[in-house]
């Protein structure tokens, strides 16, 4: 009789199965065989975008207006799926997502048409007659992978580029935002193409699924261990990845600088969304001597922002879950509690918290906080934070508070982060102009505006020749030698623009001309002057550097046309 076998998770599953849930993100994790219903789901997609019906801008702007549509006329059934998930208030439903996905699309369409046309190259000698451009193109089918802490907007942002850019799209929302990924599923297939756009929702199991397909780009937002596994199944494709993570978003506040500032604008980058947001401050670093003055101004912006009673305000959202819930109540444990730390399990709730004289070496330091809690780290000075700062990995954000535009300066050239902003928190995100991702363990790659668009596009180098001028070509056929190096140096490493170009159509008229003037004899200027003094082509030596000009020489000569003396030690 057959020994009966069990089928076992792969080790990527079981990985992941045991941290229970990413920080952002979905579980995944990699396993061997795909499963063949997944596998028909993409070919599907990928057959779509073979069509070629992706690649004409004019679809391209249909598809981001019904976007734009879409997002209007279904505003209250998005915003109550992110409330409900979230227990997050519709008026920050609305603010935190639904306006920056407008703001994204407007930007889009009005600059989509000029990001897709061909953009000319600089030229050489040997390709002066030649069209030289570089041509964006769409990468074919681009997976996305969203995450839970802002579910509308972290989707959909990179959508907007993916469809800019003329891919087919898989649409991966985060299981944990339920009615989000249900609302997606149901909206996105009205209003787009349902062959091209495909939302594939579900958890642990379809996420494993999905990464063992083959896609043309993967762009994941969510946790550094979750990272690392959709980099390695990427890696089986050799598919190109951008990751945006996370890490602890370092805070340093100067003892020059406005405090009641400083502390109010810190304060809300940090317990929006009750402190689930990939670049808020992670911890404050700041001269002993601030702490306190510190933590009363943040405990009266907290005042100031939700009121006495915080847990009835509805701008203070809740954590996602229990197991959330749990792992940030534990990094309260044996911390000096300056203000806060009041949790409630059968809501989710835990106070905005400062927590003061904080040992770097204790957990709270050790892994991103995600959460409401805020450490104060005291430092002696400037120097000793950017020590702080550069002995941990690179953060995704760094944040500098001071009137000191050179401390500034010296602050964000000595360290390394995904993005700064000084004098705030978070709004760097804000600018579709700025790329936004990290460096190092906080992600690879970019996003937003243009560089959306450039993340999802292969820049596509194009030389278009004529079957004519084949004599130019002699120079690099065999046989080889020194002559045909030394004109092969001059026509190829001479680059040129469009400038020059009508630079280099005055000289050689300038030299006919001098020809012509020599053969005729003809010398309005007396015979005091040389004839050859005619020839003097000095937009050619303007744009022939010196180790070229023995070639110039030369090439005067064949014509018996006399360069000038002084011309030849004119240095220009």
């Amino acid at each position: 009789m057959a020994r009966r076998t069990e089928n076992k998770p792969s080790r990527g599953v079981q990985k992941m199965a045991m941290l229970g849930c990413t920080s952002r993100g979905s579980l995944i994790g990699s396993g061997t065989q795909p499963d063949k219903a997944m596998e028909s789901r993409i070919q599907r997609v990928r057959e779509a975008f073979a069509s070629g019906r992706s690649r004409p801008l004019r679809f391209r702007l249909q598809q981001l207006e019904a976007l734009r549509r879409m997002v209007q006329e279904r505003e209250k059934d998005i915003l109550g799926a992110i409330a409900a998930d979230l227990c997050k208030s519709e008026l920050n439903a609305y603010s935190q997502e639904l306006i920056t996905i407008l703001g994204e699309l407007d930007l889009v369409l009005e600059n989509l048409p000029e990001w897709v046309t061909a953009k000319p190259a600089k030229k050489n000698l040997l390709t002066m007659l030649d069209e030289v451009y570089v041509q964006p193109e769409p990468l074919g089918v681009v997976l996305i992978i969203g995450a839970w802490n802002y579910p509308f907007v972290i989707t959909m942002q990179p959508l907007i580029g993916a469809i800019a850019a003329g891919n087919a799209v898989i649409i991966k929302p985060s299981e944990l935002c339920e009615k989000t990924a249900k609302v997606l599923a149901e909206l996105l297939p009205q209003y787009l193409d349902q062959d091209l756009y495909v939302v594939i929702n579900g958890g642990v199991q379809e996420t494993t699924e999905l990464l063992k397909q083959r896609f043309d780009h993967i762009l994941y937002t969510g946790s550094t261990a979750v990272g690392k596994i959709i980099m390695e199944a990427a890696a089986k494709h050799l598919t190109p990845v951008t990751l945006e993570l996370g890490g602890k978003s370092p805070c340093y506040v100067d003892r020059d600088c406005d405090l009641d500032v400083a502390c109010r604008r810190i304060a809300w980058g940090k317990y929006m969304n009750c402190g689930q947001t990939c670049i808020a401050p992670d911890y404050v670093l700041c001269e002993p001597s601030l702490q306190n003055d510190i933590v009363q101004k943040i405990k009266e912006t907290v005042k100031e922002f939700y009121g006495e009673n915080i847990k009835e305000s509805p701008d203070y959202e809740r954590i996602i879950n229990l197991r959330h819930f749990k792992r940030i109540q534990s990094l309260l444990e044996g911390q000096k509690i300056a203000f806060g730390g009041e949790t409630d399990e059968a809501t989710r709730y835990i106070a905005p918290t400062v927590l003061t004289d904080v040992d770097p070496q204790t957990k709270v330091m050790q892994e991103e906080i995600f959460g409401p809690i805020l450490p104060i780290v005291p430092v002696r000075d400037a120097d000793e934070a950017i020590k702080f700062i550069n002995n941990r990995e690179k953060p995704l954000a760094f944040y500098v508070f001071s009137r000191n535009d050179k401390l500034i300066r010296r602050m964000i050239d000595s360290t390394s982060s995904g993005g700064v902003t000084a004098n705030d928190v978070i709004m760097h995100f804000t600018l579709s102009s700025l790329p936004f991702g990290g460096v190092g363990s906080s992600g690879m790659g970019a996003y937003h505006g243009k560089h959306s668009f450039d993340t999802f596009s292969h820049q596509r180098p194009c030389l278009l020749k004529s079957l004519k001028r084949e004599g130019a070509n002699k120079l690099r056929y065999p046989p080889n030698s020194q002559s045909k190096v030394n004109w092969a140096k001059f026509f190829i490493l001479k680059r040129f623009n469009r400038g020059k170009l009508g630079l280099l159509f005055l000289a050689v008229l300038g030299v006919m001309v001098a020809v012509l003037l020599k053969r005729s004899g003809h010398n309005p200027r007396g015979p005091s002057v040389e004839r050859a003094e005619y020839s003097r082509p000095v937009a050619v030596w303007l744009m022939v550097p010196d180790r070229f000009r023995k070639c110039a020489n030369l090439w005067f000569k064949s014509l018996r046309v006399g360069v000038p003396g002084w011309l030849s030690r004119l240095n220009v």
